[in-house]
């Protein structure tokens, strides 16, 4: 292999759900992939090999500023709206050697595009925007006989106007989150600046700029990057398994990989090797695969492979060439720096490596500790590691799920499960969860001190008059429980309760909204309770300031209660 043969640059197309990364994709293959998927959504990772004939015909201005092409062609990689796409790993950094974050201009930063831009900025990743939709801002005229930069300075002075307020508060926006930009055409330094391609993919005004700005920023950054070693490395993508056969599709990104080669793939228990007996490489503009014997980076392939039952998706592979214990420290290296765990924590699974990756990166951000991180369904194993942290920390003990399934028939032992497709999503029902979870830990041990309680007599309900007094009542507000002491309407002490029954059956205590029975000893009901339609729990004069220190932990009905009870008592 030529020293100086160069590969496809690798371009990860990223962006907030609907805002039209599918959609410049097919501008730039003359496809209509976007309107085949479900809901207009993209599903799943999928790959594009674009070649130097394809740029050349989508991009007239290269030759319009007799700009030569260098790059065989580009390897775009399509995503679903979350962030797990990004970490699509290679030893050292990103899968992706440039990406298009592409931004709706009238939506600006959505979390979704936020957390893309957060996992960028990790890995270094150069990126340049494209700033669709600009057919939506209200009186655009297309002018397809002009460049992009004359259509906008030609548009009506209130068309220019919109779109520059719009344009500026993106820059404000990107600028808060560590990155300064200019449109495409202002751009002096781009090592300082990120580029912005205002375009459409309805109308195609813009896609032509955006071509020629991805081919000059590969070919002035990234020629060193792109030179292909001996080699042959990738990244599984996803394991397919049907009735007629089981192929695991991947991406290779440096060298090249020939059927009956012996490959070295990643897991958490050591390497796996296997052979490929078959490779279908991925044509060029199309989502069709066609058998070939040999493929060179970089490209997408479906691989058969002799063993696969324990490959995970997500992890990178090698070709063995005499070089095993090389491969074995490095696999062991990468896996040790995506999972980096603390000593307490949550336990987390995902779908692949890169998306635990990327779940990983956000967690840590958010400062939620991780002790243990798995690829694949929930199962009972991870129950177990989330029940013993019950007596850590009961704010850890919760599994979080990130585009993966449950185990069926699990049982889950009270441990909570949250799961979601999108990772802020999942982040925000986290902290969500252990808000409330804090909240009732708090209000626990409050209520430990002290319990409020408002009771409704049911006058009809009264089964023993006394020895002791059995008779309903409706709890109205708090709880009651046994050994709850009691007082009327009036501030006088009635007695402590001796046992709670609902539906005959004995209860320590009893909630808002239930009607059950209780038994006061030391009363006579008919002399002591029939002119009497409330009763309340006791509370001293420094159990009502803690609850007054802690009302933020009770309830309307609660704090109602405790007022009613201060002003029985005359508390203050």
């Amino acid at each position: 292999m030529e020293k100086t043969k160069i590969r496809q640059p690798i371009v990860t197309v990223a962006g907030h759900v609907d805002h039209g990364k599918t959609s410049i994709l097919d501008c730039f293959r003359d496809s209509s992939i976007q309107e085949g998927e479900a809901g207009g959504i993209t599903q799943k990772i999928s790959f594009t090999r674009y070649p130097k004939e394809q740029i050349t015909k989508s991009c007239p201005l290269l030759q319009k500023h007799n700009i030569p092409l260098e790059i065989p062609g580009f390897l775009f990689i399509d995503t679903p709206g979350h962030a797990a796409f990004t970490n699509l790993r290679k030893r050292g950094g990103s899968l992706a050697d440039l990406a298009i974050l592409v931004v709706a201009i009238k939506e600006g930063i959505k979390p979704q595009t936020a957390e893309v831009i957060q996992i960028l900025k990790a890995n270094k990743t150069p990126f340049l925007i494209a700033l669709n939709k600009i057919d939506t801002i209200s009186g655009w005229r297309t002018q397809k006989d002009k460049s992009l930069k004359e259509s906008i300075e030609s548009q009506a002075i209130n068309v220019n106007q919109e779109f520059q307020e719009a344009l500026l508060t993106f820059q404000g926006s990107l600028s808060e989150h560590g990155f300064e930009s200019d449109l495409f055409y202002e751009v002096k330094d781009f090592t300082k600046r990120i580029a912005i391609v205002p375009c459409s993919a309805k109308t195609k005004e813009g896609i032509p700029e955006l071509l020629l700005t991805l081919c000059g920023l590969s070919q002035k950054f990234l020629k060193e990057n792109l030179k292909l070693s001996e080699n042959a490395k990738g990244v599984i993508l996803e394991i397919k398994k049907d009735k007629t056969m089981g192929n695991i599709e991947a991406i290779l990104y440096d060298g090249e990989l020939k059927e009956g080669d012996e490959i070295a793939v990643a897991s958490f228990s050591g390497i796996i090797k296997t052979k490929i007996r078959a490779i279908e490489e991925i044509e060029p503009l199309s989502s069709k695969y066609k058998t070939t014997k040999k493929i060179t980076a970089a490209t997408g392939a479906r691989l058969h492979l002799t063993i696969k039952d324990e490959i995970l998706p997500g992890v990178p592979f090698q070709k063995i060439d005499n070089n095993l214990a090389k491969i074995e420290a490095d696999f062991k290296k990468e896996l040790s720096q995506t999972i980096n765990l603390d000593k307490q924590g949550i336990i987390i699974k995902a779908d692949s490596l890169g998306s635990l990756e990327a779940l990983i990166t956000l967690l840590k951000q958010a400062n939620i500790q991780i002790v243990k991180a798995g690829i694949g369904n929930i199962n009972k194993t991870d129950i177990f590691s989330a029940k013993a942290n019950l007596d850590i920390n009961p704010l850890d003990a919760i599994v979080l799920g990130f585009n993966v399934e449950t185990d069926s028939d699990l049982e889950t032992n009270n441990i909570k499960i949250l799961k979601n497709e999108v990772v802020y999503k999942l982040i925000e029902d986290l902290q969500t969860w252990r808000k409330n979870k804090h909240q009732e830990i708090e209000k626990e041990r409050l209520m430990e001190l002290a319990t409020i309680c408002k009771l409704e007599i049911l006058p009809n309900y009264v089964f023993r008059n006394l020895n002791p007094a059995i008779f309903g009542v409706r709890v109205l507000a708090g709880k009651i429980k046994t050994g709850l002491p009691l007082i009327d309407q009036n501030g006088e002490e009635i007695a402590r309760v001796k046992s709670i029954q609902h539906e005959k059956e004995s209860q320590q205590q009893a909630t808002e909204g239930q009607e059950v029975a209780i038994s006061l000893p030391g009363i006579n009901f008919e002399r002591r309770l029939k002119e009497i339609k409330f009763l309340y729990s006791q509370i001293s004069a420094s159990q009502f300031k803690t609850f007054k220190k802690n009302k933020d932990l009770l309830s309307a009905s609660e704090l109602r209660t405790l007022q009613e009870i201060a002003e029985i008592k005359k508390l203050e």
